[in-house]
């Protein structure tokens, strides 16, 4: 097993104050050009079936920039949906019943707002245009958008899952196939990390604090933050509760780690940590947790 890294910055933490541009490039990139390459093809298309005079190029470069447009109104909303209910190996049969019907619900935004733009666009342009028979229409566009809204999870699943193999993804230390356990599996005190292809052991009473995050919890070490694939409810319950507590819906704190409790005005409490940190305490816990540590 390799050492602890050391607690300077790493890579994945230097290129989280350029993440959000890094993503918004990608997407502007990504829909310009598939934007522009599929004007090009139907252009192609038309031109080699010989109704180059039936429809015009303007008409083209407005059929495929409404669909753009309105997919780059769907996607935050798709990337925000594909987080709260992930398709990854262990949720995936329960999580798929919702995707199917959030692709019809993106299909039907994605048809109606498109075909407003385009009735505009043609209004503007003093012509008018014609969807064609709506049955048959939105089944044909919707094969297209559900084989494009399963791609885009795709796509979205991967790049999580290169984040978090960046950023050192933890697990718990499973019981060997054979013999006893070397420590207690259910109440674990050390926990493995795997990160670009190298393994080190994470000491339970090293964690500082964890927030829970959807499916995953962020255990929170020495400035450093690693991904736990696990509800904060179930990890709290393997946890020694003389050493974590809850403070918060979203937050367990190490009780070694707390400086000091403040009060706020509204009933709750913020909590300030040896390592700088500060966290929310809720007054449902405010009054157990000052006992606790009084």
């Amino acid at each position: 097993m390799a050492s602890m890294p050391a607690t300077r910055p790493t890579a994945y933490e230097r290129f989280q104050p350029w993440r959000r541009a890094f993503e918004l490039g990608f997407w502007v990139l990504f829909l310009t050009g598939n934007n522009l390459a599929n004007i090009v093809t139907v252009l192609m298309d038309i031109e080699r079936a010989g109704l180059g005079e039936r429809y015009l190029p303007w008409e083209v470069v407005v059929w495929e920039t409404s669909s753009t447009l309105l997919w780059a109104l769907l996607i935050p909303a798709v990337v925000v949906f594909s987080r709260r209910y992930p398709l990854d190996w262990e949720s995936w049969r329960r999580h798929l019943p919702l995707h199917l019907l959030a692709s019809v619900l993106v299909c039907l935004v994605h048809v109606g707002g498109m075909v407003a733009l385009r009735h505009a666009a043609y209004e503007a342009m003093g012509a008018r245009y014609d969807f064609g028979d709506w049955g048959v229409e939105l089944a044909y566009e919707y094969l297209k958008d559900a084989r494009s809204y399963f791609l885009l999870i795709v796509l979205l699943e991967f790049y999580r899952l290169l984040l978090r193999r960046w950023q050192g993804e933890a697990s718990l230390l499973s019981a060997p196939d054979e013999g006893l356990p070397v420590e207690p599996v259910e109440r674990p005190e050390r926990f493995l990390v795997r990160k670009l292809g190298r393994e080190f052991l994470l000491a339970a009473q090293d964690i500082e604090w964890m927030q829970g995050a959807g499916n995953y919890v962020n255990l929170r070490v020495r400035g450093h933050d690693y991904p736990l694939r696990s509800t904060l409810a179930g990890i709290e319950s393997r946890l020694d509760p003389a050493r974590f507590a809850r403070v918060h819906r979203s937050y367990l704190v190490n009780l070694d780690q707390i400086a000091s409790i403040e009060p706020t005005d509204n009933g709750d409490a913020r909590l300030h940590l040896r390592d700088g940190s500060v966290l929310p305490c809720s007054r449902t816990y405010r009054d157990a947790l000052r006992q606790r540590v009084a």
